[in-house]
């Protein structure tokens, strides 16, 4: 008669059962297209005309895949325990998750438009996207630092302009954040010419010396310096990438010539033993 099993037995098993369900690829795919379908669903809710028509069904259904959702947070919970919060991207999914659950009604009614960050899931979801988003936070520390210099830049030139140009053009200058407001604008080069500058010069007809020059710094150079660091940090993924076959080639080859140098030796060492023994054979006396 074959034992049952107890219950501390049959809970690695179960948990590993979990683990092969919830990690199949097919499963993915599904939480995937199930993410991109509640998505539509979010966009089509903002139309008045079809949800006249079809609002119930799509509130149903938006309803049904986040208790799909929720079922996923509750296994990947049970399956890893500990370790889906020591997970930055477990920990992602679960707060955008627990955000629809909040009743959106009364104080928490601006919650109901954060309901669209569940399509920020995709990023967790897909490889390719998750390298991405991880180059870009790495990056970070480089951008942190361009954007001091840029906020001193700003600084510097806002001083300047509102000392100058305050007096005769107060809507654009009259005050520090009107003036850092304007540069803003003047960095983006929207409108930055005919809306600002030439009225600027009218008064002032050697202000081109201010502006150009902040231009220069802040539009072509260190904007410039943002997509170089963002540039470097996907190229160093990148390079990661076709660099982790070539180490597992490198680590495969090195073993294989490990096992040939022990082979090798261990050949080495049965031929001398079995020469000594023919040696020994031949110097002993004959009767």
């Amino acid at each position: 008669m074959r034992p049952i099993p107890n219950s501390e037995q049959c809970t690695p098993l179960r948990n590993a059962r979990l683990r092969t369900f919830i990690e199949n690829q097919y499963v993915q795919h599904t939480l995937v297209a199930l993410i991109l379908a509640n998505a539509a669903i979010l966009g089509l809710e903002t139309s008045p005309s079809i949800m006249r028509n079809i609002g119930p069904f799509l509130i149903a259904l938006d309803q049904v895949i986040l208790a799909i959702f929720v079922v996923e947070i509750a296994i990947r919970l049970h399956v890893y325990r500990l370790g889906f919060w020591r997970n930055p991207w477990g920990v992602f999914d679960f707060t955008v998750v627990a955000i629809a659950l909040i009743p959106a009604s009364g104080p928490f009614a601006v919650l109901r438009a954060l309901r669209v960050l569940r399509v920020l899931r995709l990023l967790t979801m897909i490889p390719s996207m998750r390298k991405v988003v991880g180059a870009l936070l790495g990056s970070l520390p480089g951008l942190a630092s361009i954007f001091l210099i840029l906020a001193i830049f700003y600084y510097v030139f806002a001083v300047i302009a509102t000392n100058l140009f305050a007096a005769n053009y107060p809507e654009f200058f009259g005050t520090l954040g009107a003036s850092l407001y304007t540069l803003f604008q003047i960095m983006t080069l929207e409108s930055w010419s005919m809306e600002v500058v030439r009225p600027v010069m009218e008064q002032h007809p050697y202000a081109w010396v201010f502006f150009i020059p902040f231009i220069l710094i802040t539009t072509f150079t260190i904007l410039n310096l943002f997509i170089a660091i963002i540039v470097s940090a996907m190229q160093t993924v990148s390079e990661q990438e076709h660099q982790e076959p070539m180490r597992t080639i490198e680590g495969t080859q090195d073993n294989n010539e490990k096992d040939m140098h022990t082979e090798l030796r261990q050949l080495h060492i049965e031929i001398t033993e079995l020469k000594q023994m023919l040696e020994s054979s031949d110097a002993r006396p004959r009767t």
